[in-house]
């Protein structure tokens, strides 16, 4: 389900920037139309929210900003005086200004990147996170996440062949990793008692496994192994829409998922996602987007170049001399 749920509403490959610096500095990050996260590599630092809020992270710590939101970076020791002349990131990772306000000891390293993705058809799951979420590197806790963060700075160290698809690949894992991370910690909400309610667990693995499927209440209810009755029940109250709304809803964001990510002719597109002609589809799709599917391909070909043009991991640049700029 996270999974899917990212793979939806995401755009391109996910973008990231490497920095090691010391002493006193602090930078600002725009919101963004996406998600963003930060991981500390070694040494320590502040994160402030716009609402007046700080996350202290440690060696190891993973911080996700699953809508965007604008917060500022700065060194464990930053007065809010700093934070007010807090510099653009991208010109401060990048090194065109300079990165340290005044020189002293404490050096940190982080990885921060950021995934684009399509505000219009996010998830529920997604919609319902918090706009922060502090991953604490504690021992035990969450392995795969460790692993990843652990794959990561390997990767960037040694800066082996293939380095171009490993770390868009690791960084897509690392998303994954952070927000199951999130559910797994007893999360407040709708969605983790979605997951953790066996019938409706069921029936949406079912859906999002052969969404084309010839789906109807009757055969969902059988394939679950309840009633009619029971399931319809239960999935409304728990996802908010019954069965086959939801399998709507589902179906149409697969279709806009492969009308920006592939170039499959309409019809490939609607027998990919259960609809039988591509008529069907296009009627379906310009009710749900107000647009045609041609027309959507068209305006999101843009956004989706530009998200790809973006740089993969700026970060194997970094390591060396305290600075970061893109990579290739």
């Amino acid at each position: 389900m996270v999974s899917d749920a990212i793979r939806a509403v995401q755009i391109g490959r996910p973008s990231s920037n490497r920095v090691r610096v010391g002493g006193s500095w602090c930078t600002r990050l725009a919101p963004y139309d996406g998600a963003g996260f930060h991981v500390v590599l070694t040494g320590g630092c502040r994160l402030l929210t716009e609402d007046g809020g700080t996350v202290v992270l440690g060696p190891g710590d993973a911080v996700l900003l699953p809508h965007g939101a604008g917060h500022v970076l700065a060194d464990v020791d930053a007065d809010p005086a700093q934070t007010r002349h807090a510099v653009p990131f991208e010109a401060w990772a990048e090194g065109r200004v300079p990165r340290v306000q005044r020189p002293g000891p404490g050096e940190v390293e982080l990885l921060c990147g950021k995934y684009r993705l399509d505000r219009s058809r996010v998830h529920p799951l997604l919609a319902e996170l918090p706009q922060v979420i502090h991953l604490p590197n504690r021992v035990g806790s969450h392995p795969e996440l460790r692993a990843a963060i652990d794959l990561l700075g390997r990767e960037l160290d040694e800066r082996r062949p293939g380095a171009c698809i490993a770390l868009p690949s690791l960084l897509d894992l690392l998303l994954v990793y952070m927000i199951r991370a999130r559910l797994d910690e007893g999360a407040s909400g709708a969605w983790p008692a979605v997951l953790a309610d066996p019938v409706t667990s069921a029936a949406l693995r079912a859906l999002h496994t052969d969404p084309a499927a010839p789906w109807t209440n009757e055969r969902l209810a059988e394939e679950v192994g309840v009633s009619r009755p029971t399931l319809a029940r239960r999935f409304s109250a728990l996802v908010g829409r019954p069965p086959m709304a939801y399998l709507t809803w589902w179906r149409l964001t697969l279709a806009a998922e492969l009308l920006r990510g592939t170039t499959d002719p309409l019809g490939g597109v609607a027998r990919r996602v259960g609809y039988g002609t591509p008529y069907a589809l296009s009627h379906a799709f310009q009710r749900e987007f107000g647009v045609t599917p041609g027309r959507y391909r068209a305006l999101s070909a843009p956004a989706a170049a530009a998200a790809t043009e973006g740089p993969v991991a700026a970060a194997a640049a970094a390591g060396a001399a305290g600075g970061a700029r893109p990579s290739a």
